[in-house]
């Protein structure tokens, strides 16, 4: 059981957010029409649509075969359509993203990469009765130490967090892996969050309807719920997923005291937890829940890589296949040939297409506006509105990360607003990736020890 500790003293709360950790869903109404802005996400509202029919297939069982390829230029929101998918079939619905050139940087055979991610894709929810922490959260402060390897990065060592129901109010010191997990889902005071005392799992149930803005719910796509009745502590039974790639490894650590990271796993450990999982749910004890795999730059695989997915698609129980790619005809790698996006023929026939587009402008203001708010970044109207100009500009990505370095330029000259000159001082000296191509090659044009540097 994770120990953790009852306190009396006060504390405050420390905020902090993940890529993806407001995205909610996929922003559709009841006809599967995406709203403008909704869920989280903004405009592409083509490729929602297209991934919210997916969706639907998977949840009246009509998917066999098929994945989604999403298409278009970077920085379009691949990533977060993908996101958006997993979080409407369920907050707990695995998620799992990796790039296609991961597959070479690793100590395992593509094969057991790609096998891994699909069943880090595959959860097993399972209904227990457990000891919890349940309640809305007043006060939260996370003490920080430095990384153990990175003196000058500081992770989180620990939280001291004070939870409230109706009838009940207590104060806890919980230790560095419940404090990071509170750190990732972005909880804040206002959240309803519950954490199992024997794995530590925290899970954020939603936001206390007395502490719901109607942005919040409009925009972000936030959830109300009542905040619990009776005591903070008390047996509970909840659901809890865990992937199949967890039993997996569990079963290797079992065997031979030790797991590592990079393992091969043989066909008949996971036969075994395959068939232990049957008997679970043919005994009512637990369901299977597939989740989402994407891969981004699906470009960068290669052709036996491909051969394994269109394998995959074809087994009874799969996750939902999404790609991503931004080219439009490349050599499939491993392959003298050239196809559609770098994908072999008999693959992409198995694939539905979106398309997602460059954002238009008021679109990238209110994205920029929602990653200031999901940041805790108050913007003047001249910052937002200059910052949505190097979105048009340039490019929303680096937009959005001055968003950053700005508030700490603003906090070191005392104001708790970012303003317009706080961002031009962080234009003034990070630059985005296409006026550094053009220094260096300007450089290289200039400078005679550089002229002959190429590639």
């Amino acid at each position: 059981m994770v120990e953790i500790e009852e306190i009396t003293e006060s504390s405050t709360r420390e905020e902090a957010v993940g890529a993806h950790s407001h995205i909610s869903g996929l922003g559709l109404d009841e006809n599967l029409r995406a709203k403008p802005v909704g869920d989280g996400l903004v405009g592409q509202e083509e490729a929602r649509e297209a991934a919210g029919i997916i969706v639907e297939m998977v949840r009246e069982g009509r998917r066999s075969g098929h994945g989604l390829l999403l298409v278009g230029p970077p920085g379009t929101g691949k990533t977060a359509i993908a996101y958006g998918m997993a979080r409407e079939l369920g907050e707990d619905v695995p998620f799992v993203s990796i790039s296609g050139s991961e597959i070479y940087g690793t100590n395992l055979s593509k094969a057991e990469f790609l096998q891994q991610a699909i069943r880090r894709a595959i959860g097993v929810e399972i209904t227990e009765t457990r000891e919890v922490i349940e309640g809305k959260v007043e006060s939260l402060e996370i003490e920080r130490a430095k990384h153990p390897l990175s003196p000058y990065m500081e992770v989180p060592s620990g939280a001291i967090l004070e939870v409230s129901t109706r009838d009940d109010r207590r104060k806890f010191k919980v230790p560095e892996e419940i404090a990071v997990q509170l750190v990732q889902a972005g909880v804040r005071e206002g959240d309803v969050i519950q954490i199992d005392l024997e794995s530590g799992r925290v899970a954020k149930l939603g936001r206390a309807k007395e502490a719901l803005e109607k942005e919040e719910e409009e925009i972000l796509g936030v959830r109300a719920v009542e905040v619990p009745e009776g005591p903070v502590q008390k047996k509970k039974e909840i659901k809890r997923v865990v992937t199949l790639h967890d039993l997996d490894m569990a079963n290797v650590r079992a065997g031979r005291l030790l797991g590592f990271r990079e393992e091969e796993i043989t066909d008949e450990i996971r036969e075994k937890v395959d068939e232990q999982v049957q008997k679970m749910v043919d005994e009512g004890e637990a369901r299977l829940v597939p989740g989402v795999l994407f891969i981004d730059e699906a470009h960068m695989l290669d052709i036996e890589a491909f051969a394994f997915l269109n394998r995959s698609l074809e087994e009874e129980i799969a996750p939902i296949l999404v790609m991503a790619t931004n080219r439009a005809m490349a050599k499939v790698r491993g392959t003298d040939e050239e196809a559609p996006h770098g994908i072999p023929g008999d693959l992409l026939d198995r694939l539905l297409i979106a398309r997602t587009r460059p954002f238009k402008r008021e679109e990238i203001r209110e994205i920029i506006g929602i990653r200031a708010r999901v940041q805790d970044i108050e913007l003047t109207d001249e910052a937002h509105e200059y910052l949505t100009d190097l979105g048009e500009e340039k490019s929303l990505r680096y937009a959005t990360r001055l968003l950053e370095p700005a508030r700490i330029v603003a906090e070191k000259e005392g104001s708790d607003v970012v303003e317009k000159e706080h961002v031009e001082r962080v234009e003034e000296v990070f630059t985005d990736v296409a006026d550094s191509v053009e220094y260096m090659e300007r450089m290289r044009r200039e400078l005679p020890t550089m002229k002959y540097l190429t590639g």
